[in-house]
């Protein structure tokens, strides 16, 4: 008898879908809210074993107490904020999720955008379409090889992005919660003196409540007017409202954003600004990476049920 998951409706691509279907007794878990709610009260939920999700929906504590039999979560994406994992580990629920095949595609997402907002390259596109070269010449952007480069979050994926950083010789200091064991880079005690010294400021930490806000108005205007700003961690993380004023003042020089605080939602004010390159939380969004991560999500799941440890397990 096939074991019987749930799969969140909307998390996944078709192709990965079928297998899932393939392998198991799929029923689709709405998203969460009411629907989700309703689909839990009026359905029998005995058997449901697994939970196979994403980082963008997760999985709730609630959700989780209306399935006696769950024992697993194999979830697409690394941001764990979305998942009850202190719910999870109290129920004896393992998790997995995908970490590492993903890191340099997220990694080259934050040159990408470093590149773009510091050289101008939207803005000099949009400059070309309108017709603007014929009647002026485009004004200078800012050179980035030499430059220092602060990252918030020396993890897998902020140590990709050091790594890429040596390619443009610019110095890497970077904060985290205590200092990286063996790292090369140089360790800054708090993210305002990081935020001093940098002449961009990539974050690249977790979400979640232990980090929200984290990128304050302080931060960003210790990063100063000739500074930076790139995330591709979390739209909570910082500050939103602050970052618009300060953009809107030019009391820092620009940003390249993936992320936003209330996702697919953005505000009026970031989309008026030119010093602001925005991208629709694309950083893993490529064949080979989201093949990669599909893959990592159906091997957690065949692990555990063939009584092995997951692949790559959060809890």
């Amino acid at each position: 008898m096939r074991k019987k998951i749930l799969v969140q409706q909307g998390a996944f691509l078709p192709k990965l879908e079928a297998r899932l279907a393939a392998a198991y007794d799929v029923r689709h878990l709405p998203a969460p809210g009411p629907e989700r709610d309703r689909f839990l009260s009026e359905n029998p939920t005995q058997g449901i074993e697994a939970i196979a999700t994403s980082a963008r929906f997760g999985v709730d504590a609630k959700t989780m107490q209306a399935l006696p039999d769950l024992k697993v979560i194999s979830s697409f994406g690394v941001g764990l904020d979305t998942l009850d994992l202190d719910e999870a580990k109290a129920r004896g629920i393992q998790v997995g999720y995908t970490p590492d095949v993903l890191n340099d595609c997220v990694a080259d997402t934050a040159f990408a955008l470093l590149m773009d907002v510091s050289r101008r390259i939207t803005e000099a596109d949009r400059f070309v379409r309108a017709g603007q070269w014929k009647q002026a010449q485009f004004s200078a952007a800012t050179k980035v090889s030499g430059k220092r480069l602060g990252i918030l979050g020396l993890g897998r994926i902020g140590s990709a992005i050091a790594k890429r950083a040596s390619g443009f010789d610019m110095e890497v200091h970077y904060h985290n919660r205590k200092p990286v064991e063996g790292s090369p880079y140089t360790y800054a005690a708090s993210l305002k003196e990081l935020a001093e010294w940098a002449d961009y400021l990539v974050v690249a930490s977790a979400g979640g409540a232990g980090t929200k806000g984290l990128v304050s108005a302080e931060i960003i205007d210790a990063l100063g007017p000739d500074g930076y700003l790139v995330n591709i961690s979390r739209g909570t993380v910082i500050d939103e409202a602050a970052l618009i004023d300060a953009l809107e003042n030019k009391r820092i020089a620009g940003a390249g954003l993936d992320v936003f605080e209330r996702e697919p939602h953005v505000p009026a004010a970031l989309l008026a600004l030119d010093n602001v390159v925005l991208a629709p939380h694309i950083a893993s969004n490529t064949h080979e990476t989201r093949a990669a991560m599909a893959q990592r999500v159906e091997d957690n799941l065949a692990a555990f049920f063939a009584g092995k440890p997951l692949i790559s397990a959060a809890t």
